[in-house]
């Protein structure tokens, strides 16, 4: 049974999980650019950064796949949540993974190394666009899960997003950036066919205006649904990127655009030390 924890219920169930000893006090300060329930994962790069924090007080040392999947457990033991891994395991390695989950929760991870011509390029190229709310991802878990689970339930609908990963790995490696779009787009095309409400009209509406400024690929990030975030990937001209941007808050208000930065550095652990 999930605990009941009274003020930061993500924070209290790290420290709990992690077994702090007692005579401990701690201050904790985070701070982010990325909305809370943004689609891009915050919840659990809180809780990898502060159970590494929290390893360094106590015995041992945890690797960074031993980390993303304790920060796992505290979203689905402590708190009682439907939740994957892949944005643990991305906070804990840093840089571009390709995840093969095996058994759920379990899987095998590969760093993806690209050259700096590639890694900025892509750079470059991306666009997050934050849909002006946020939303619990949980929830959307549920509902498609719920249709698995039914008797003879037709697994078949997940290999589209399968097969997506895979080419979009093959067209990273390549430097392929048609390719990869295409990867991005079969990926939202195949949640579509999961569940209707995974792609919200706002989403939709977002896709549309990437299209007409020459974007090449278009993904609603996380679970989906309301709210959240999309990703966007521009072409070549730099000109219709800007004036993307530009169109997003015309297109809604409450829409923005997030800085995006491609870290090859994931989890990372030091003791500060004072200066004179």
């Amino acid at each position: 049974m999930p605990i009941e924890y009274e003020k930061h219920p993500l924070l209290e169930a790290c420290l709990d999980i992690m077994e702090v000893p007692d005579d401990v006090d701690l201050e904790v300060n985070l701070y982010s650019h990325a909305p809370p329930g943004g689609s891009t994962g915050t919840s659990a790069a809180i809780s990898v950064a502060l159970l590494g924090a929290l390893d360094l007080l106590t015995p041992g040392r945890l690797t960074p796949h031993e980390i993303a999947a304790l920060a796992q457990r505290v979203e689905t033991e402590k708190l009682g949540l439907q939740c994957g891994i892949q944005d643990q395991i991305c906070s804990a390695y840093g840089g571009i993974c390709y995840i093969d989950m095996f058994e759920y929760p379990h899987a095998s991870v590969s760093q993806i190394w690209l050259s700096n011509r590639i890694w900025w390029e892509l750079e470059r190229r991306l666009v997050l666009v934050y849909l002006g709310r946020s939303h619990s991802s949980s929830e959307v878990h549920g509902r498609v899960i719920a249709n698995f689970e039914k008797h003879n339930a037709d697994k078949s609908a997940l290999e589209p997003l399968r097969q997506a990963a895979q080419n979009a790995k093959n067209a990273l490696y390549r430097g392929d950036f048609e390719a990869f779009g295409k990867a991005m787009a079969d990926n939202t095309d195949g949640q579509r066919a999961l569940h209707p409400a995974l792609i919200s009209a706002e989403a939709e509406a977002v896709f549309d205006l990437a299209r007409r400024h020459g974007a090449i690929g278009w993904k609603v990030n996380g679970a989906g649904g309301e709210g959240g975030s999309v990703t966007i990937l521009c072409g070549l001209e730099s000109e219709q990127k800007r004036s993307f941007i530009q169109a997003v808050p015309l297109l809604n208000p409450d829409f923005q655009v997030l800085p995006i930065y491609l870290s090859r550095f994931g989890l990372r652990q030091w003791e500060s030390t004072a200066f004179s």
